[in-house]
């Protein structure tokens, strides 16, 4: 019975010294690939937040948060996708259109970050892990990808006509990259990178599949969000 036992432990062997976790087991290099840009992802979301935060304390106060670290810690609850990210219960593109709107009176960051958060979860199937059966759709990755670039374009361009508070008309609805005193393209290089990721990911995912990414030029000036 001995014997028997250690020969079954030698055998098993070199399959237990290859895998690090159970899951591991099931997931491919590919797999693993798109975990790391998921996560990527979230974390580029999340320094967003903050960037928009810092430069915004007036929006986290409005979701009547002791802090600023308060209303990061909501936007990264690992249950946020079980609950709208703003009062009106709207979520992805609506949300970041909502956020931009000059009467929206809730907290804007976090409705433009949870729509932006929203949105990508779709591309990504609702999944923030990813294993051997599970698919990704590039044209949902892609269409994300784009959708990120426009949201970053609108967010730049969104001016207020009326001052609001001690905000002078002309102030940009949520300030975010500033040209004087000093340039500022934090937020810039934080879209570019969140972009990046996602293209990546699509290119990876299209060669797997062999599926053809169907590719859409858009006037930013006139641009609409793709559909998920």
């Amino acid at each position: 019975m001995k014997r028997r036992t250690c020969l079954f432990a030698l055998l098993t062997l070199p399959l237990t010294g290859c895998v690090t976790s159970p899951g591991q087991f099931v997931k491919t290099d590919i797999d693993r690939n798109a975990d790391l840009h998921r996560r990527e992802v979230n974390a580029s979301l999340l320094r967003l937040a903050e960037k928009l935060y810092k430069r915004n304390p007036r929006e986290w106060k409005k979701g009547r948060h002791a802090s600023l670290a308060a209303a990061l810690a909501k936007l990264a609850d690992p249950a946020r996708f079980a609950y709208p990210p703003e009062p009106d219960g709207l979520r992805g593109t609506a949300a970041i259109l909502a956020a931009l709107r000059e009467d929206y009176p809730h907290d804007r960051v976090a409705a433009f970050i949870g729509g932006l958060d929203t949105m990508i979860n779709d591309a990504f199937e609702g999944k923030n892990e990813f294993f051997v059966l599970d698919d990704l759709d590039a044209q949902k990755l892609y269409n994300a990808a784009r959708n990120v670039e426009i949201a970053a374009w609108k967010l730049a361009d969104a001016h207020r006509t009326q001052p609001e508070g001690d905000i002078p008309a002309g102030a940009p609805i949520l300030f975010s990259n500033e040209m004087s005193p000093l340039q500022n393209l934090s937020f810039e290089r934080e879209f570019g990178r969140l972009i990046g990721n996602l293209d990546l990911l699509t290119s990876t995912v299209a060669d797997k599949t062999n599926r053809t990414v169907v590719k859409i030029v858009q006037n930013i000036a006139y641009a609409v969000f793709l559909p998920i």
